[in-house]
């Protein structure tokens, strides 16, 4: 037997509606256990799954970039480009950013969180939130969340949904 024709089989992950790739990224990797060098290598991308995961998308994330990501990760271009930022819109990168009653809803980070443009939550009207309501902390970029909890004290982003605040048209 051939061992070098054996090819590695991935697990697939199928994106959340309005999933930001950086959340989509750490699931796909948890998933199949691998580090953003390990998913670059696969993807041959190098360093650009590193700091896709951060929201650092300058440059952009080319066509033909997504589509070797799309072969890796069995989604389609499309799809992925629907992950990023739209064209011209402005990222925060930090601090990252949670709507946690939308969490409740659909456990992953929005990318529309982290555009310039948003305010707060449209669909629940509340304000967007940046650290744990329990401890203080900062959240983690969405690729790291693992469990939906936050890092230091564990409370459950969903939990932080009764604290958030109603935006307030002042």
């Amino acid at each position: 037997m051939e061992v070098e024709n054996i090819k590695p089989w991935l697990f697939r992950v199928q994106p959340y509606q309005g999933e930001s790739l950086s959340h989509f990224l750490g699931r796909f990797r948890q998933a199949n256990d691998l580090t953003p060098t390990g998913l670059g290598k696969a993807a041959g991308l190098g360093g650009a799954i590193a700091r896709w995961e951060k929201f650092r998308f300058n440059p952009p994330a080319s066509r033909q970039q997504l589509e070797a990501l799309a072969v890796v990760v069995g989604v389609d271009v499309d799809r992925l480009v629907q992950m990023l930022p739209p064209a011209g819109v402005g990222m925060k990168m930090e601090p990252i950013r949670l709507c946690a009653a939308c969490y409740v809803e659909s456990p992953c980070h929005k990318i529309e969180w982290q555009l310039k443009v948003t305010l707060g939550c449209d669909r629940h009207k509340l304000s967007l939130l940046s650290e744990c309501l329990n401890c203080g902390a900062r959240f983690k970029v969405p690729a790291l969340w693992v469990d939906g909890w936050c890092q230091r004290c564990f409370l459950p982003f969903a939990e932080m949904a009764e604290f958030q605040k109603a935006i307030t048209n002042e």
